[in-house]
């Protein structure tokens, strides 16, 4: 068992194949272990449209309310209508997703109130030592009364929390289309555009676990060749894609071009450092200079962290940030308990763009200054020894610097790269950018004919 359970408990959550790897049984035992790690005397749980997550998620409300705990279940969300249930009602949350992994697997993303974060080092470990600790005897019996399980709909209450933090009222009408891949977004999107002055074209909106169409990560670029192609077709002013959960946006323009996460960092902290001047904003360290820069432009102070949402989260805690963004289109907002939501980030761009006369071409232009090379995966027999070689080759050259803040980092006056190594795959992960795009393909190719050597 304990094997197992390395398999599937990562750094941020659960994750596995269902029932290969993990099944109700023990989903009940992380509920009690959850219960137990969290002290909570009440929690609430939400499930995607995955075949297995209601059961996945009923059996951890079990094995939560048989250690005395009450749960509150909302039953379908996203997963950043999850956080808003547990920063709204001040209670531990879990949510069971995948994400945009195939529809064999399932997972869990956990919190404690107010949206916090648990992790590996948050407790993501403590209920993995109890869980293994009572695969073989079962979860101890309580001395409590059993908890109470409840149903409870937030759906219009998240719908109407977000309108709130955006102010659409006065823009002009927007044609978008929005791609939810089969998702969640099919869920979410009709109730909080609801009202709103947008002329909306949904596609692939039926929740369907499975993902008949296309995998739910709009990342991939193949993954949003349908809504490039509609978005064209309809002539509209922009287009939205959902992953399978829902907290990641992805945005294409009105020609169906693809529009650089790190222009919607940098076009959301325009807007947020508007609402709250001087403010601290997180980019992870291979958005695009443009964020930085953006930031520093509108009387912000960045700050630049290591990839990953527990690293942002940290770091938004911890020094007040107003707002944090990531190449992977998580965006993070203090007004919604420093938790990621591309709900919220996709009413800021349509606010944005209804706010003016132009094409959204035209407004990210000002965001995207560079040209990068988005992330390049090499596999790779020894990790470690690669990043030697690169390190190697660019030591003592003049004018470049070197950072180990997440992999290594090389920096000169007109271009820089990030190599990490994966934390679960032989892979070297390459981002590389430049100011113009010549440069770039020099400096990728020359990387990448040492990562691959």
């Amino acid at each position: 068992m304990a094997a197992d359970l390395s398999q599937i408990v990562k750094a941020y959550d659960v994750r596995g194949v269902v029932p290969d790897q993990w099944d109700e049984p023990l989903a009940e035992l992380f509920g009690a272990a959850f219960a137990r790690v969290t002290g909570a005397d009440a929690i609430v749980t939400g499930h995607d449209m995955r075949p297995s997550s209601p059961g996945l998620a009923r059996a951890f409300a079990r094995g939560a309310a048989a250690l005395g705990v009450d749960v509150t279940e909302i039953g379908l969300c996203s997963t950043d209508q999850l956080y808003y249930a547990s920063g709204a009602l001040g209670l531990p949350g879990a949510m069971f997703t995948a994400s945009h992994n195939p529809a064999r697997y399932n997972g869990i993303k956990m919190c404690r109130a107010g949206a916090a974060p648990v992790g590996q080092d948050t407790g993501l470990g403590d209920i993995r030592e109890l869980v293994e600790s009572w695969a073989d005897s079962g979860a101890p019996a309580s001395e409590a009364a059993p908890g109470t399980i409840t149903r409870r709909d937030t759906l219009e209450d998240y719908a109407a929390y977000l309108r709130g933090l955006v102010d659409l009222t006065s823009v002009r009408l927007l044609k978008v289309v929005v791609d939810a891949g089969n998702g969640m977004g099919g869920h979410t999107v009709p109730t909080v555009f609801a009202g709103l002055p947008l002329d909306l074209v949904p596609m692939y909106f039926e929740l369907d676990g499975t993902f008949p169409n296309h995998e739910a990560n709009p990342l991939d670029p193949k993954n949003i060749v349908d809504l490039q192609k509609r978005v064209r077709e309809e002539g509209a002013d922009l287009g939205l894609a959902f992953d399978g959960d829902a907290d990641r946006c992805f945005v294409v323009d009105e020609n169906g071009d693809p529009v650089s996460p790190s222009a919607i960092t940098a076009l959301v902290a325009s807007r947020e450092l508007a609402k709250h001047p001087g403010g601290t904003v997180i980019h992870n360290l291979i958005t695009s200079w443009s964020v930085p820069e953006v930031v520093r432009e509108n009387g912000g102070e960045p700050v630049r962290t290591r990839v990953g949402h527990s690293f942002i989260k940290e770091q938004m805690a911890g020094t007040g940030a107003i707002f944090g963004g990531e190449h992977s289109a998580h965006y993070y907002f203090r007004d919604f308990w420093n938790a990621d939501t591309g709900m919220l980030a996709a009413l800021h761009v349509l606010a944005a763009l209804g706010g003016q006369d132009g094409p959204l071409s035209a407004l990210v232009a000002q965001y995207d200054r560079y040209a990068g090379s988005g992330e390049i995966n090499s596999t790779v027999d020894d990790q470690a020894a690669r990043l030697t070689a690169i390190r190697t080759a660019y030591e003592g050259r003049e004018g470049v610097t070197l950072d180990e803040l997440d992999g290594l980092t090389v920096t000169a006056g007109d271009w820089w790269f990030n190599v990490r190594p994966s934390n679960t795959e032989p892979l070297l992960r390459l981002n590389a950018e430049a100011r113009d795009e010549a440069t770039m393909a020099k400096v990728r190719d020359e990387v990448l004919e040492i990562i691959r050597a």
